[in-house]
């Protein structure tokens, strides 16, 4: 079985790959200061260059921690670029900015010659990308056996073909609309749209809009994290037509009518009857900061799929193309909702309803179930970490597992998983030491029932309303169907750039 390691903000984590089951145990009583390996030290020796290199991407985000959306984008430069840079080393697949003008001869159109030209595509995109972590792409590309000091666009090397393809795609996404330069507002990827919430951390002006939450730092102080992004609904996606393609048709519960009380109800019920079971699936998908979040999540299962089914480069490169595009564009589509709407978060909803009346739910850590006042309740999270600070409608996570789990299912030709993972009693960060009491092992049979339960996760930890979840997956699967419907198209060589 081979290794590499997961950190979230709620679980430090060792994810165990094999070719019939993935354990994602806690390795160390200690979380703040972890007791696994880095990735690229436990990854195996005969990993292709493309899973080395989404290894270093995602090690990258956890260093960084970027948010969701912007881990998605990084996720498609970063193989768009490589997959680029290997289009012209086949002798039918055109690439996404220069099409079929990179194609190499066939006498070229070696393993050694993809291997190099996929790999300066991906340093380049890196460095773009997490300038502050180049010196750990630098360790990298020593081990591969290349400098990356050499500059080459010279197309009769593989080192100009990668140079030229990153290049490419760098500039393109430069100015797509996600503000990675800080030009369009001062700050990388900040908001230039002029958003403002209208409730704040001490009033409820709209029960239903979104609430910015203070809450602890974990060092004795507070934090009020603004909107992650407001503005990535129009960021160009890979594609869709726009970001706001498939926003739903429905529109969220609002407030007075009954709706609204119901799917608050019904968070209440929830955190009332949480099992151990319920709590590690929460903590399992919780991918919070310190992790590769969601869009993350789901190429480690990339990996586990690769390795399962013993894949080539040439399948990787193309997997992981149409996978990482599919949580970007899942990422534009749930961030246009959720500026769309701008929709309330269930704490904000059940203190609104709630305060001054007795309800029955989690009391907080090591309390179990109680009768409490309802401006008291809080969702199964750590107190570092309430709620994630964007609008609920849609899920994050339901549109970006929904869409890496078709693409998954499309590229295998079959929705077989056959996948596990297990929580290790103690593990938890929200109760650590007690829950869950004994070890709790999560399996998913096919693709589909793994996106639905990272769906459902979010239910279960107060964070999400079914609505949100499943318009979310809804959403996620169309986004899917269609990033992979594109994807063959350049795979084919009959797509326009």
């Amino acid at each position: 079985m081979r290794s590499v390691t997961r950190r979230t903000g709620w679980l430090v984590a060792g994810v165990v790959l094999g070719a019939t089951s993935c354990a994602r145990d806690a390795v160390s009583p200690h979380p703040d200061r972890g007791g696994a390996a880095a990735p690229q030290d436990v990854a195996a020796t005969t990993d292709n260059v493309a899973i080395q290199w989404d290894n270093a991407l995602l090690q990258a985000i956890r260093v960084t921690k970027p948010g969701p959306p912007i881990v998605a984008r990084a996720l498609a430069i970063v193989h768009t670029a490589m997959y680029d840079a290997w289009a012209a080393y086949d002798d039918r697949a055109v690439g996404t900015r220069l099409g079929a003008s990179l194609r190499r001869p066939s006498s070229e159109r070696t393993l050694a010659s993809k291997n190099e030209a996929v790999s300066f595509a991906a340093y380049r995109a890196l460095v773009d990308l997490f300038p502050t972590q180049t010196l750990a792409f630098n360790d990298v590309m020593a081990s591969l056996g290349y400098d990356p000091g050499h500059g080459s666009t010279d197309l009769a090397t593989p080192a100009g073909v990668g140079n030229v393809a990153a290049a490419a795609v760098i500039a393109f996404r430069h100015v797509d609309g996600a503000n990675q330069l800080g030009n369009l507002h001062p700050g990388a990827y900040s908001d230039y749209t002029g958003y403002m919430p209208v409730n704040d951390p001490d009033h409820i002006n709209d029960p239903n809009r979104w609430q910015p939450l203070r809450f602890s730092d974990g060092h004795g102080g507070f934090v009020t994290p603004g909107f992650i992004a407001p503005h990535w609904g129009r960021v160009v996606p890979f594609a869709l037509a726009s970001g706001s393609q498939f926003r739903p048709p429905e529109v969220p519960n609002l407030y007075p009518f009954g709706g609204y009380r119901v799917q608050i109800v019904q968070i209440l019920h929830y955190s009332a009857r949480l099992t151990d079971t319920q709590k590690a699936i929460v903590a399992y998908w919780a991918d919070g900061p310190n992790s590769e979040l969601p869009p993350g999540h789901w190429m480690l299962f990339g990996q586990f799929v690769s390795r399962r089914d013993g894949h080539t480069l040439d399948q990787d490169v193309k997997l992981f193309f149409a996978l990482a595009n599919a949580v970007f564009d899942a990422g534009i589509v749930a961030w246009d909702c959720k500026r769309a709407y701008d929709y309330v978060r269930p704490v904000t909803a059940v203190h609104f309803l709630f305060a001054g009346k007795k309800v029955r739910a989690w009391a907080g850590p090591y309390r179990g179930t109680r009768v409490i006042d309802g401006a008291d309740w809080e969702p199964y999270q750590p107190v570092t970490f309430v709620t994630p600070p964007f609008p609920e409608f849609i899920s994050g996570h339901s549109a970006f597992s929904a869409a890496g789990a078709a693409v998954l299912k499309a590229f295998t030709g079959s929705d077989a998983f056959g996948a596990s993972a297990t929580v290790r009693a103690g593990s938890s960060k929200v109760e650590p030491g007690a829950v869950p009491a004994t070890d709790v092992t999560l399996s998913w049979a096919t693709f589909a029932d793994a996106a639905d339960q990272a769906g459902i996760s979010r239910r279960y930890g107060g964070i999400h309303f079914v609505q949100g979840d499943l318009q979310g997956r809804s959403g996620g699967r169309l986004v899917g169907a269609q990033v992979w419907a594109k994807a063959l198209t350049y795979f084919n060589g009959t797509a326009t750039p």
